[in-house]
């Protein structure tokens, strides 16, 4: 009988990177290659005890040794997680889904053992597996030629014998980076639920509660009507979202609501996701909040052969402690390289596919064990490679059926014929996964219900910025203040022809961007952490260029940020002679300048190479706060450039730029890792460096009028110059060194933490739970 070929492992540079080279996996370790494989621990909550497993006899490295509940290479072509299941499976007999296993770190070895025969250098990723109560051993079925005994043994026991370096164990550097295993676990299971509730309390105090119950007396009754299944709508909407940052995101969401009246710190925790939408603080560059530990439970009956009088294996759904960059639009252990490797393979219309807004990644190894085979109803377009490209229409079928039937039904309702067209084609893009004709509909929607709903916003894809988020706003549409900001829409072409870059640079037809002015009533999806003010859309780059965009302007979010939140900072951060500058007059036109200014200036462009592309496409993941931060800059260009020319008032021209310092400080309390606040920090020590902004000995802050202007005309042409080129490695420069929390920063930011201004509002959305009952 002929020998099975040996396994092939994908060979790695010494920075953990596929090289594009495989070899057979005794060549690897003869010559020090660097490759992957995983560690998968399994740990028992109600007993503190790792999973331990004796190593056969026969193994070429640490025989009978005990080691890692069950480790292996990553075969060749392989992704982590697969082969973490695949390896439960094969050495113990345990098939655990995805959402089991627990990304803790990335540990990399190198050493050379069997007297210089076996060379080891291997990063490897590493899992935790957490279930409720020990695995019964007679539940394991061993894997011989890999394991010859299971053990549950205390952590704090084995931690011991490692650092003892005891021969009976494979050894491990518990002082080292290994010893991140120990340290999680012990944080996590200690009780110390007096310290995290004040924190959490403490957290949630940084949002300031505001009841929203705008008039809806301006609303036919077929609106009014329409109003209730558009509602309903929305919190569909809402679903989606929750999906689409991680895999276990909504199970953990419905597991800390179900929980949220056990006690007062479980009602803490859910009223804090609530306001994050996940386990991650938007407002602490994305620290975890939660654990594991605080995860749902779920039950598996056949996760392992049977054992009389044991019901099966209760796991935690887990979440990594470091939030995925690429949420749950791609494979959690998929990189930029592996992406970008496959993509440089498919066709031009699977490449426009696979960086398309509306489409997730997934792969075909997470599908293709008999015991692990999910059935989603995807309809997969599929390439020779392991990723594969699902979209949203598929991937969240039933959802966007359901909410397309509402849509449909509000459609039926509705008195006005532009908010019938937007329903019915919006209902027609969720089924379709074509965007266009709704997205033109929404440009075009002229009522006084006012109804944003779709997939937009690109920021929660932290790996490329290509994956759209699911969101919706509705509102009541303020005619007064609505009229007040069409000068702005008039005037984007003039704009764009005097932008500071060069005419090459220039678009000579950018289309008049409609302005609505909302009061708003409800809002879902992706509007997590802090509230936003205001929207520019379609992102889409054809509509961009053939249509511009269109703004909607929140006022009554707006108008609550500068009451609760600007006013407070102004006073506590503002030289007393310039005070009287901060007033909502300035910051409200700002806002709808900056919204303005994100539809001129480079989108889509030519590059060197005379290749044909847009600035998303080529700035990736630095595309979300250059934009910000371009739109706000250019935002301050533009009113200056207006008040010169008579169409807006001179009392303006100092009070805006005060109005913006005090503003830099509101967003950059975001956090660094948020766009906005990337982009604020990004304009702030620009300006400061340029001496616009002055700190003084009393540490309150000045503007230097004298310098302002030309310092914000300068940051302008910086940032549109670099959008133009699609110079990423100029974006990744001037946001690594600008974008960060300076000395001058941390005087203001300390100041207001002491006063204790809230960071941002709530919203709690009073008319709305009326209309909806009990929804």
């Amino acid at each position: 009988m002929a020998a099975a070929p040996e396994e092939r492992l994908d060979v790695l540079n010494a920075a953990g990177e596929k090289t594009g080279v495989s070899k057979p996996r005794s060549e690897v370790h003869r010559d020090g290659d660097y490759h992957r494989a995983v560690h998968v621990w399994i740990y028992s909550e109600s007993t503190g005890e790792l999973l331990l497993q004796r190593r056969a006899d026969c193994k070429d490295s640490w025989p009978g040794k005990w080691d890692i509940s069950s480790a292996g290479h990553i075969s060749a072509g392989d992704s982590s997680l697969f082969s973490a299941q695949r390896e439960l499976e094969e050495e113990l007999g345990i098939k655990l889904p995805v959402n089991a296993f627990e990304i803790l770190f990335v540990f990399l070895e190198e050493c050379v053992t069997n007297n210089g025969t076996f060379i080891n250098n291997e990063y490897s990723d590493v899992y935790l597996v957490t279930t409720l109560t020990p695995i019964p051993l007679e539940a394991f079925t061993l894997q011989e030629s890999e394991v010859s005994a299971v053990r549950y043994m205390r952590c704090d026991e084995y931690k011991s014998c490692l650092a003892k370096e005891s021969g009976e164990y494979v050894p491990y550097d518990v002082n080292g980076q290994y010893g991140q295993l120990f340290n999680i676990i012990e944080e996590r299971y200690k009780d110390n639920t007096v310290s995290r509730s004040l924190t959490l309390q403490k957290q949630i105090n940084r949002y300031a509660p505001i009841h929203l119950e705008p008039d809806l007396t301006t609303l036919s009754e077929g609106d009014r009507e329409a109003l209730g299944y558009i509602l309903k709508a929305a919190i569909v909407i809402d679903d989606i979202f929750y999906e689409q940052v991680w895999n276990s995101n909504r199970t953990l969401r419905d597991w800390l609501k179900g929980h949220s009246e056990s006690s007062a710190f479980d009602k803490l925790k859910w009223a804090y996701y609530s306001i994050n939408k996940s386990p991650w603080s938007c407002l602490d560059e994305n620290k975890a909040f939660l654990s594991t530990a605080d995860s749902a439970v779920k039950l598996l009956t056949d996760a392992t052969k049977p054992v009389s009088g044991w019901k099966g294996v209760e796991y935690r759904a887990a979440f990594p402690l470091d939030k995925p960059p690429g949420a749950n639009f791609y494979p959690p252990d998929m990189d930029k390289m592996e992406f970008e490797l496959w993509k440089s393979r498919l066709t031009d219309k699977e490449q426009k596919d696979a960086a398309g807004f509306f489409t997730i990644i997934k792969r075909h190894d997470s599908l293709s064990s008999p015991s692990l085979k999910q059935s989603d109803g995807s309809d997969q377009t599929k390439t020779s490679d392991d990723l594969f490209i699902v979209p949203y229409s598929k991937e969240y079928r039933s959802s966007l059926e359901k909410a397309a039937e509402l849509l449909e039904k509000a459609s039926v309702c509705s008195n006005s014929p532009s908010l019938k067209n937007l329903l019915r084609t919006k209902a027609n893009a969720f089924l379709s996964n074509d965007y266009y004709e709704s997205d033109i509909a929404w440009m075009e929607l002229d009522s006084n219900l006012d109804v944003t709903i779709g997939p937009y916003e690109t920021y929660e894809d932290g790996l490329f910025s290509y994956k759209a988020t699911f969101e919706a706003f509705v509102g009541i549409r303020d005619d007064t203040a609505t009229s007040q900001v069409k000068l702005f829409g008039d005037q984007l072409q003039d704009l764009e022809r005097n932008l500071p870059m060069d005419n090459i640079f220039k678009s000579d037809s950018v289309s008049a961007a409609p302005i609505r002015v909302i009061n708003l009533l409800y809002n879902s999806g992706d509007v997590k952490g802090p509230q936003t003010i205001a929207f520019n859309l379609p992102n889409d780059e054809r509509i961009v260029n053939e249509r511009g965009t269109s703004m909607v302007m929140l006022k009554n979010i707006s108008e609550a940020k500068f009451k609760h939140i600007l006013k407070p900072i102004a006073d506590t951060c503002i030289r007393e002679e310039q005070k009287e500058y901060v007033n909502f007059e300035p910051y409200y036109t700002h806002i709808v300048c900056h919204e303005c200014c994100h539809g001129i200036g480079p989108h889509s462009i030519t590059l060197p190479s005379g290749k044909k592309s847009t600035v998303r496409l080529e700035l990736q993941e630095f595309h979300s706060a250059l934009e910000e931060a371009k739109a706000d800059i250019v935002g301050l260009w533009a009113l200056n450039f207006l008040i010169k020319k008579g169409l807006l008032p001179k009392s303006l021209s100092q009070s805006m730029y005060v109005s913006f310092l005090a503003g830099c400080f509101r967003s950059i309390r975001f956090g660094l890792e948020e766009a906005h606040g990337k982009g604020q920090a990004l304009q702030f020590n620009w300006l400061y460096d340029k001496g616009a902004f002055i700190l003084h000995s009393d540490g309150k802050f000045s503007v230097d009028f004298t310098k302002v202007e030309d310092a914000v005309e300068s940051l302008s042409r910086e940032i549109l110059t670099i959008q133009a080129k699609g110079n990423k490695p100029a974006a990744q420069t001037l946001l690594q060194s600008r974008a960060t929390l300076t000395q001058p920063l941390r005087v203001a930011l300390e100041k207001i933490e002491h006063m204790q201004v809230p960071v941002d509002i709530a919203p709690k959305f009073g008319t709305a739970k009326k209309l909806l009952g009990n929804v």
